[in-house]
């Protein structure tokens, strides 16, 4: 069963809806840079609103440890994602767990995955001046290949349009989206959304 991550969460209203849609998890950035950065503060409130059973993730840049640990524990957050240049020794958080996000350019992005132990591998699109969240397409095929030995996060590009094409392809642990599904950066479209997550479901 392919597991859906919505991304980008900025507003309890569309955490909900998303969650109502059948989301998996949730995704709140803490990376400054970002349209779609929320405060601990923002994203504690927005977790505490959550039913039970969905999983929250956050997202970091290239943060430093303590401070990734001190918004974790305060927001109640179950996923740590680095989706910046962190190497095998920065993912470690034990006992969180943790998914390591590749922006893939070639084959050239994946030299050392075998040196990361964390629990799933999130491929984006490569982007020379954004960590994610910028609606280019992936490399499916690369995705596809890899996801044969380890649990993928397909990323990149994705919508409700084309959702079903790439599980079908990739066939992945699970989708992530953020712009995919968006009126305006961190805010989410509730029939987009829902018919990602419909698409989603209905591929396999």
């Amino acid at each position: 069963m392919i597991r859906i991550k919505i991304c980008g969460i900025t507003r309890i209203d569309d955490a909900l809806q998303a969650c109502a849609c059948g989301a998996d998890a949730l995704g709140l950035v803490f990376y400054e840079k970002s349209p779609r950065c929320v405060t601990r503060e923002q994203a504690r409130a927005i977790v505490a609103a959550l039913p039970p059973f969905v999983t929250t993730v956050g997202l970091f840049v290239n943060e430093r440890p303590e401070i990734v640990r001190e918004i974790v524990d305060f927001c109640g957050l179950d996923v740590i994602q680095l989706h910046g240049d962190e190497g095998p020794d920065a993912c470690l958080f034990p006992p969180h767990r943790v998914l390591k996000a590749l922006r893939v350019k070639g084959e050239e992005s994946l030299a050392g995955i075998g040196d990361y132990a964390v629990s799933a591998l999130l491929l984006d699109a490569w982007h020379p001046d954004s960590y994610g969240g910028t609606g280019k397409l992936g490399d499916w095929e690369l995705a596809a290949r890899l996801a044969v030995e380890r649990s993928v996060i397909l990323a990149g590009g994705l919508n409700p349009e084309n959702v079903g094409e790439a599980i079908r392809r990739v066939r992945p642990y699970g989708v992530d989206v953020s712009s995919g599904v968006e009126s305006a950066p961190g805010c989410k479209d509730p029939a987009r959304v829902a018919a990602f997550i419909r698409n989603a479901r209905a591929a396999l």
